[in-house]
């Protein structure tokens, strides 16, 4: 059956795309139910579709009717793969069915995650054709399965509703633009760069990260892969999921790319100025922004907390016209940790911007 709902290529395309993501060697975080993975750092690459894949899964049949598949927290794009743990009885007994047949399953996204048993009308209609890659029983009794993306499509009508629910579905095509389109290239480049810029800002994301988008040759597949890692609801995800016209979907991508680029340049800049502004008042960073010899001698983030509240308060006494040097009376302290820093630096002169 395999052999007949795909082309006599997709085996090699399978194998080759299994080869790629050597998921052997990596772990995955227990979350509830379905939802989302973190893949660590060991994980050998990031799996990435060429244009050469992506023509091949778009020219895959579909079988007429799949198991579908609700995920709680997350959307599941064309291309991408993603790890999800199954823990609704459910789901297990779906994967368990899949994995035995042809591996294909429709992944949709629930409406609402806090509902335990979606019904049809608890799911979106419109989701993503997957393959199961991989099953794996994890120690603590769960099951993780890897799966990819394939192709959108929507749901026609429930077939059954036990065990699991079955649909029959139709493909839903992208519209591509033309070739050689200078707007579309124009996006394309704008998303690769943003999200450069966003991992350069992000702490939490592996260096890894930026070869792959550098490394991504497929448009399609670089507005999938970034949308799917982006932090979105599900509703966002699934709004970008539901635009059809590629060349719309790369512009919807950007915008909230922008948005997270936004946000997340603002709450590193807070966090930059307040930490700077603490270094700084100690003198235990130039106004360049280099550290000063004394900063590897005496930093920790409790004593700059507590430098930093004795200088306000010198300020204080500054203003109501007292000697800050006689700050240790304006306290209950008879040795503040200012005096402490200004006596340990008394023969260290700190650089000076």
């Amino acid at each position: 059956m395999f052999k007949k709902l795909f082309p006599s290529n997709y085996t090699t395309f399978h194998d080759k795309l299994t080869e790629k993501i050597s998921m052997a060697k990596s772990s995955f975080t227990s979350f509830d139910n379905l939802t989302l993975q973190d893949i660590e750092a060991e994980a050998e690459l990031i799996p990435l579709l060429t244009t050469e894949d992506e023509e091949a899964l778009r020219n895959e049949e579909l079988p007429k009717v799949v198991p579908i598949l609700p995920l709680r927290n997350t959307v599941l794009f064309p291309g991408v793969v993603i790890p999800i743990t199954a823990g609704r009885d459910k789901s297990i007994q779906l994967i368990k069915d899949a994995n035995k047949t042809d591996k294909i399953i429709g992944v949709v996204a629930q409406k609402d995650q806090n509902i335990e048993n979606p019904s049809p009308s608890d799911i979106y209609s419109l989701g993503t054709v997957a393959q199961i890659l991989r099953v794996l029983k994890m120690p603590d009794g769960n099951t993780t399965i890897i799966i990819q993306g394939k192709r959108r499509f929507e749901i026609q009508s429930i077939v059954s509703e036990d065990p699991y629910l079955k649909a029959s579905i139709k493909p839903v095509e992208e519209t591509l633009p033309q070739k050689g389109n200078s707007e579309f290239k124009a996006i394309i480049d704008s998303i690769k760069d943003m999200a450069l810029k966003i991992i350069q800002e992000n702490p939490n994301i592996p260096s890894e990260a930026s070869f792959a988008i550098k490394n991504i040759q497929s448009h399609a597949f670089l507005i999938n892969f970034v949308s799917s890692n982006m932090n979105l609801s599900v509703k966002e995800k699934q709004r970008v999921l539901s635009i059809i016209d590629l060349k719309d979907s790369a512009i919807e991508c950007l915008k909230l790319m922008n948005v997270e680029y936004k946000k997340l340049e603002l709450k590193n800049d807070i966090q930059s100025k307040e930490i700077r502004s603490a270094l700084l008042t100690a003198g235990l960073i130039t106004e360049g922004g280099t550290l000063s010899p004394a900063f590897g001698q005496i930093a920790s983030f409790q004593f700059l907390e507590n430098v930093e509240k004795e200088l306000v308060k010198r300020d204080k006494m500054v203003q109501a016209d007292l000697d800050p040097k006689d700050s240790h009376n304006f306290s209950d302290d008879n040795v503040s940790e200012l005096d402490m820093f200004e006596a340990f630096t008394e023969g260290n002169p700190i650089s000076q911007p």
